[in-house]
């Protein structure tokens, strides 16, 4: 049971990791774009900054499912686990809190799926949370009902600096 929990504990740092890395880059990634798009005018459609964000999200979890996966496969004394794409097939459902249960694991290391499991409903919690806050920041910029695509800038607007919120508040 002991083994069970710190493994799953370590997984859940990776998963973490993972996905701390990857949500910095976007974030980084649609700062600098705004930036870019205030001198150059720069259009991009609401659409397709929620779906590429979405598609980001969603490869993040299929590389977090990924060390949960390896690890079914090596775990000792899992007889329900035979191949890859079955380990990749448990971990993902377990991530996504699913459990269809057609694939169960029994003895010691079931606990590891439990884990898993609240491991992947954080990390859901945590893009679900992104992509709202992308989709505030467009639903806020609208101004209008336009179906014209709204600039970068306007869209993925940058908080002022606190001095520039300062000079314009005298």
């Amino acid at each position: 049971m002991i083994g069970s929990i710190l493994l799953g504990l370590v997984l859940t740092m990776v998963t973490s990791g993972i996905h701390a890395v990857g949500t910095a880059w976007w974030i980084g990634r649609l700062k600098r774009m705004a930036k870019r798009s205030r001198v150059a005018q720069i259009k991009v459609s609401p659409l397709q900054l929620l779906c590429s964000t979405a598609v980001l999200l969603l490869l993040l979890h299929m590389a977090e499912v990924a060390p949960w996966a390896c690890a079914y496969l090596l775990l000792p004394g899992l007889n329900s686990v035979h191949s890859f794409e079955q380990a990749t097939y448990f971990a993902t459902v377990t991530f996504a809190s699913l459990g269809y249960g057609d694939i169960v694991i029994e003895g010691p290391w079931r606990l590891l799926s439990g884990v898993q499991a609240m491991n992947g409903l954080l990390v859901f919690g945590w893009s679900t949370a992104l992509l709202f806050a992308v989709v505030e920041r467009i639903w806020g910029s609208e101004d209008d009902a336009s179906d014209e695509p709204t600039s970068v800038s306007r869209v993925l607007s940058i908080a002022p600096e606190p001095e520039e919120s300062l000079a314009q508040a005298m």
